[in-house]
C-alpha cells in the first residue's frame, strides 16, 4: 500500500512501453473474441450523456462524518457505502447512506445516524429514518440488502466498526432490529457484504468481508516521510471473513471454516458473488487490502476451494498483491463469461480480469491491452461497477476516486487527497479484436471536473427512466446523486426476478437478452463495488433495437425459462416456473 515506490513507478513505464506492443497484437487474441455492440446512437459531443448531480434538489442532503480531530485514527479515512433499494415496495428506489460515528476525542454537534430517504414517485425524496427505525448510530461501513425471509420485502444488513446490525422490513414502512436473534451480530471490523444462496437451498446467506485486527488501544502512530499520517494496513493483522449459512428459520449459522472459507490473512474491502465457472452455482470473489484477493470456488456440496492463485486472480500479471478497494463481476466483452474488475491503491494501476473459460476456468489480466492501466495509475478508487450507461449493449466502468491520506500531497506531491470520478466507455470492439476502454469522464457533466473523496457507490434507475443512475457517498461531504441524462436515447430492457422454489429475490439468476447477433448476460446479486447495494432490476441496453428476440433465465434452482420477441423500454417481470407475470412500460427518452 505504499504509495512511493521506485519500483512501482519504474514497473509502470515499462508496462506504458508494453502498452502500445500489446495493442499492435491485440487483434490477433483468440481469448477476447465476440460479437460488437447493439447498433446505437450517434455519440457525437450534442448527443453524450451526461450525469448532473440533483442531490440537494430532490432533497438528498446527507453529509458524510468520518469524526476525524487530528489524531489520526486508522479508521477515519475509509469512508462509508451506499443503496439503492425499494424498502416500500411501491416500484421505485429509495436511498440508504451510511455514516461514521463520534472517535475518541470529537465533539458531534449533532446525533451522527445512517440515513433512509424515501423516493416519493415525483423526482424528490424525504428523510424517514426515524419512522423506519434505522438510524444505527455505529461507525458505519457497508451495507446488503435481500429479502432474507422470503416474505417479500427488502431486509438491511449493516456493517460497522465493531458490532454489525440486521433489519428486518416490517411490510408496513418500518424496520425491526433482530441482529441477536438472528446470530449475525459480528464485532470485527466488517467492510463489504452480500447475500448469496451458495448452498441453492431457496434461502440467502451471509458473507461478510472482515478488515483488520484494529482497537483505540491498538492504534499506532506512523509517519511517511517524516510526517504523521495514517498508518498503512500492514501495521495491522488481518482478521478472517465471515459466512452465516441461513438456516430457515430466521437465524443463521457462521460456516466459516467448515464451507472452507475461512483465511485470518485476508483484509477484505469488497467482495461480489457470481456464477464464473458457469456451473450453476455462486462463487465468491473478495478484494484484500495489499494481500492477496481471494476466489472461492463452489464445489456444490456446501464447501467452497480457493483458486485465487490457480486461476491467476489472486495478485496481478506481475505476480504483485495489491491494495484492492471495489470489486464487480460483469461480462464486459459479451463472451458470456464473467470478468473481475478490481480498483486498486494509486500507483498501482486498476486490474481488469479476463476470463478464458475452460475448465477449470482461468483468467488474464488485461489491464494495459484494455486502455486501462494509465488512467488509473495515480488514482486510488473504491466504488466502482459495470453498468450500461449509455444502453449500448456492452458493459461501461465508473469509479469513484479518494485518497486515505488527507496530508498525501505533503509526502507526495504528485498525489492528491480528493481526485475526480471517472467514466470508462466500452468500445465494443468487432469479433476477432479485443475489448478497449475510452475515458469519457470530461464530456461526460460537470460532477467528473470536481476533486472529491469518494468511497461508496450505488447503481440503479431511481427515477424509473430506462438509464442506470450514480448515488456517491463522498468522505466528509455531501452525498452525489447523478442523474443519467441521455442514457435511454437508445433503447432498454429491465428484467426484475421472483423466485419461487429458488430464493424469492431470484439472487443468483442468470439472464441472457439475444438482440441480433449480440447476446448479453448478467447475475441478479446483492451487493458489490464498494460497501454497497444495488438495484436488483437487472438492465440491459438495447441500442436501436426495438425488442429482445430472445430473453432467457436460468433460476438457481436449475429451471430455464424463455422468452421471444419481447418488446423494448419496459420492466419484464418474471416468477420462476410461472414466466412473465407483469409488463411495466418505461418512457424511453427524456
Amino acid at each position: 500500500m505504499s504509495d512511493s515506490k521506485l519500483s512501482v513507478l519504474l514497473e509502470y513505464v515499462r508496462n506504458v512501453v508494453l502498452a502500445g506492443i500489446f495493442l499492435f497484437i491485440a487483434c490477433s487474441e483468440s481469448q477476447d473474441t465476440h460479437h460488437s455492440s447493439v447498433d446505437s446512437t450517434d455519440t457525437s459531443d450534442t448527443e453524450t450523456v451526461q450525469f448532473v448531480d440533483v442531490a440537494a434538489e430532490v432533497g438528498v442532503t446527507f453529509k458524510h462524518t468520518n469524526a476525524a480531530t487530528g489524531r489520526y485514527w486508522y479508521l477515519e479515512s475509509y469512508g462509508s457505502g451506499a443503496a439503492f433499494f425499494d424498502y416500500d415496495n411501491d416500484g421505485d428506489l429509495d436511498i440508504y447512506l451510511l455514516n461514521g460515528a463520534p472517535l475518541p476525542g470529537y465533539d458531534p454537534q449533532e446525533k451522527l445516524t445512517n440515513v433512509l430517504y424515501r423516493n416519493n414517485g415525483d423526482g424528490t425524496f424525504t428523510d424517514v429514518t426515524e419512522i423506519a427505525g434505522v438510524g444505527d448510530t455505529g461507525y458505519g461501513m457497508g451495507c446488503a440488502i435481500a429479502d432474507y425471509d422470503n416474505d417479500g420485502d427488502q431486509d438491511l444488513y449493516v456493517t460497522n466498526f465493531r458490532a454489525n446490525v440486521f433489519y428486518r422490513n416490517n411490510g408496513d414502512g418500518t424496520f425491526t432490529d433482530i441482529t441477536q436473534e438472528a446470530g449475525v451480530g459480528d464485532t470485527l471490523w466488517s467492510t463489504s457484504c452480500t447475500f448469496v444462496d451458495y448452498d441453492n437451498d431457496g434461502f440467502l446467506d451471509l458473507y461478510v468481508d472482515s478488515y483488520v485486527d484494529y482497537s483505540f488501544a491498538k492504534d499506532k502512530k506512523c509517519t511517511h516521510r517524516g510526517i504523521r499520517s495514517y498508518c498503512d494496513p500492514d501495521e495491522y493483522p488481518g482478521i478472517p471473513d465471515v459466512l452465516y449459512h441461513n438456516d430457515g428459520d430466521g437465524t443463521f449459522t457462521n460456516v466459516t471454516k467448515s464451507a472452507g472459507v475461512y483465511n485470518p490473512l485476508g483484509k477484505g474491502l469488497g467482495v461480489v458473488c457470481g456464477d464464473y465457472d458457469n456451473d450453476g452455482d455462486q462463487d465468491i470473489y473478495v478484494a484484500n487490502d495489499g494481500v492477496q484477493n481471494f476466489l472461492y470456488q463452489n464445489n456444490g456440496d456446501g464447501t467452497f476451494t480457493d483458486v485465487s492463485l490457480f486461476s491467476g486472480v489472486g495478485f496481478n500479471e506481475n505476480g504483485k498483491a495489491e491494495a484492492g478497494m471495489g470489486t464487480d463481476f460483469g461480462d464486459y466483452n459479451n463472451d458470456g463469461l464473467l470478468d473481475i474488475i478490481v480498483f486498486n491503491f494509486s500507483l498501482e494501476t486498476c486490474t481488469l480480469y479476463r476470463n478464458n473459460g475452460g475448465t477449470p476456468a482461468t483468467f488474464s489480466d488485461v489491464t494495459i491491452s484494455a486502455g486501462l492501466a494509465a488512467p488509473t495509475f495515480k488514482t486510488l478508487g473504491f466504488g466502482t461497477n459495470f453498468f450500461d450507461y449509455d444502453n449500448d449493449g456492452d458493459q461501461d466502468i465508473f469509479v469513484a476516486n479518494g485518497h486515505v491520506v488527507d496530508n498525501i500531497s505533503l509526502i507526495d506531491p504528485t498525489l492528491t487527497h480528493a481526485e475526480k470520478a471517472q467514466l470508462f466507455r466500452n468500445n465494443g470492439c468487432k469479433e476477432g479484436q479485443p475489448t478497449t476502454f475510452t475515458e469519457v469522464s470530461q464530456q461526460s457533466g460537470e460532477y467528473f471536473s470536481i476533486p472529491k473523496v469518494g468511497r461508496g457507490v450505488a447503481f440503479g434507475d431511481y427515477d424509473n427512466d430506462g438509464d442506470i443512475d450514480l448515488l456517491i457517498n463522498n468522505e466528509n461531504q455531501q452525498a452525489a446523486l447523478l442523474r443519467n441524462d441521455g442514457g435511454n436515447r437508445n433503447n432498454f430492457l429491465m428484467i426484475k426476478t421472483i423466485g419461487t422454489t429458488s430464493n424469492r429475490d431470484g439472487i443468483g439468476a442468470r439472464v441472457y437478452v439475444t438482440t441480433g447477433k449480440l447476446t448479453q448476460m448478467d447475475e441478479v446479486r446483492s451487493g458489490s463495488s464498494y460497501c454497497s447495494s444495488h438495484d436488483r432490476r437487472l438492465h440491459f441496453g438495447l441500442g436501436k433495437y426495438p425488442k429482445a428476440d430472445l430473453v432467457k433465465i436460468r433460476w438457481p434452482s436449475g429451471l430455464v425459462e424463455e422468452f421471444q420477441d419481447v418488446q423494448a423500454n419496459q420492466i419484464l417481470v418474471l416468477r420462476e416456473g410461472e414466466g412473465i407475470v407483469e409488463y411495466i412500460a418505461l418512457a424511453s427518452t427524456k
